[in-house]
């Protein structure tokens, strides 16, 4: 059976990803949560720039009508 999406969302709960946004923007951290919308929840999250640090930010949501893909 193929595996949908959200499964793999799933079974990336408590793992780092990476995130891109819609405008480039990236972050990294670690996904705690996320809904039906793909809205996420991410702790220890990081902005990256180039794959270097930015700026440290803690737990962040992130809507998920800006999520243009997720890296487990």
């Amino acid at each position: 059976m193929a595996r949908r999406p959200l499964d793999i969302l799933n079974e990336s709960l408590g793992t780092s990803i990476i995130v891109r946004l819609r405008g480039g923007r990236e972050f990294r951290g670690e996904l705690q949560g996320y809904d039906v919308h793909m809205n996420l929840v991410i702790d220890d999250a990081e902005e990256l720039h180039d794959n270097e640090v930015i700026k440290k930010l803690g737990t962040i949501v992130v809507r998920g009508d800006n999520v243009v893909f997720i890296s487990p």
